[in-house]
């Protein structure tokens, strides 16, 4: 399940290239030696799944989501199951003439009461983790994209590709490590700014 998210990520944050403006102010001294294993020139490429897998917010609150969503389709199914068990158990005992043909209504009614609930409340639920899964793919892709342009301010690379693309490249041209560096400061940086935006 975990390569099965990680890929839906990767699909989700699927690019091409990143082109970039030259950077207006000079890099910090430490984001200048983050770069210097990889060879200058006009190409780059990052292994996206690598990043993602690796980073703090997937850690943190990707592998969270997941156990989540793992949690809540194995308890719909274990709902769906018991639903048709009773569905089963009755139609066997009618079948039988164990029970009344009123008695087998009335609880027929009431099994399909119980499963129309359970499918409006279903469906909220697969809406909301939808909806959580959306924003966390959204929350990451913004977070990559700014660590690309940040570790790219100088403009060194003309284009930066995802690795999943590649069918050969040189490690020199790898900057999966320097941007998953950059990716965890701005995720570290996100999650200090969220107290002071509350108060």
């Amino acid at each position: 399940m975990k390569k099965i998210f990680l890929t839906l990520m990767v699909a989700a944050l699927s690019f091409t290239a990143c082109e970039q403006k030259a950077a207006t102010e000079a890099t910090a001294e430490g984001e200048a030696t983050a770069t210097e294993n990889v060879v200058e020139g006009d190409l780059a490429y990052v292994r996206v799944e690598y990043v993602l897998a690796e980073s703090e917010i997937y850690k943190t609150e990707g592998i969270a989501l997941q156990e989540k969503t793992e949690k809540a389709q194995k308890s719909w199914e274990q709902k769906e199951k018991n639903l048709q068990y009773e569905a089963t158990q009755l139609q066997e005992k009618y079948q039988k003439g164990l029970i009344t043909t009123a008695d087998a209504q009335k609880k027929s009614q009431s099994i399909e009461k119980r499963a129309a609930t359970f499918q409006t409340n279903t469906q909220k639920e697969m809406q909301a983790l939808d909806e959580e899964n959306f924003v966390f793919t959204n929350r990451t892709q913004d977070l990559l994209m700014r660590a690309i342009k940040e570790v790219n301010a100088d403009g060194q690379f003309k284009m930066i590709v995802n690795a999943t693309a590649l069918l050969d490249a040189s490690d020199a041209l790898d900057l999966s490590d320097t941007v998953l560096a950059k990716v965890n400061e701005l995720y570290a940086k996100e999650k200090n700014e969220k107290p002071a935006e509350t108060k």
